[in-house]
């Protein structure tokens, strides 16, 4: 098949190297303008390395856009991993229309943190959706989805990587073949099951040491490795990476206050929290590297009974 492609990072580098090692066509490659003073998209210097077309438009909106979509006479266009918007004037050009990757289980979890949402709510599955892009944010009929586990130590990066990048690279080159071929069968999405959620940044890591044990250790695998849960430690911000839960059985079994510093052992250290200790065992100070909780411990003065967050 002849594809236009739409994307950016290592999710569209991926898609964009899969279709071709299995022989098809990519007429042209659409990827955002980098910002000033930034390296060159990965999507964008893997397409120059196998001597394809790129188009780098402000907007996909604008007229230019349009007409060289146009000039690449698709059967279909592929958008993997796209922050741009597209509209219908833009991706009905290619003659089969054109597919979108979501990470997530649509009309769930529309929005573009739709990976950190499901893990920092305590699910214990998600997915990935191929479908048709609208003018609405996630709204599309859908095409083909994929399921995967949320397993109870599992990292943003675990899901991601282990799961919804190599399913959805597959289901990509799977849905685009239903597509073309005229198999495929599109399902509107169901408004009353719906849910959005915005942007999973740093105001939304902030750890909160009053919230019981689970919503912490939920919180920091929905930032790890990105965008790092964290809180302060007299003031100065530490961002909070690998850890492990322990809960308690008992209210009564649990001492010190939230946010107490519990213990600190060669490796980790233990905080206090409501129905059971958090351990830490990876952190970052601001403007530092990751280092040892215990290293950070020992080299900060870091002591038992001191209380984060303040």
């Amino acid at each position: 098949m002849r594809i236009a492609f739409i994307g950016q990072q290592d999710f569209g580098k991926a898609v964009l190297e899969a279709f071709l090692e299995r022989g098809d066509t990519v007429a042209g490659v659409f990827c955002a303008p980098e910002k000033a003073g930034a390296k060159p998209d990965i999507l964008k210097v893997a397409a120059e390395e196998k001597g394809l077309p790129v188009f780098q438009f402000p907007s996909l909106k604008s007229p230019e856009a349009e007409a060289a979509m146009r000039g690449l006479n698709a059967d279909i266009g592929v958008m993997a991993y796209v922050l741009q918007f597209a509209p219908q004037s833009f991706v009905s050009i290619p003659t089969h229309g054109t597919i979108q990757y979501h990470p997530s289980l649509l009309p769930q979890y529309r929005g573009p943190s739709s990976i950190n949402w499901p893990i920092a709510k305590g699910d214990t599955a998600t997915g990935l959706t191929i479908f048709r892009p609208t003018d609405g944010l996630d709204e599309g009929p859908v095409i083909l989805q994929k399921t995967c586990e949320i397993g109870p130590d599992d990292t943003i990066g675990d899901v991601y990587f282990k799961s919804l990048f190599p399913m959805g690279v597959q289901a990509m080159l799977e849905a685009a073949d239903l597509v073309v071929a005229g198999e495929h069968v599109e399902i509107d999405q169901d408004e009353d099951a719906a849910s959005y959620e915005g942007w999973f940044r740093a105001a939304e890591a902030r750890i909160n040491w009053a919230n019981h044990a689970t919503q912490v250790y939920n919180l920091i695998r929905a930032a790890n490795p990105a965008p790092g849960a964290w809180t302060t430690v007299n003031g100065a911000k530490l961002q909070i990476f690998d850890a492990r839960l322990h809960p308690t059985r008992t209210l009564s079994a649990v001492k010190g206050k939230p946010g107490e510093v519990a213990a600190i052992g060669d490796e980790s250290i233990r905080v206090t929290v409501q129905g059971g200790q958090i351990e830490v065992f990876r952190v970052k100070a601001e403007g530092g590297k990751k280092v040892s909780a215990a290293a950070f411990a020992q080299e900060s003065g870091l002591a038992v009974g001191t209380i984060l967050g303040t």
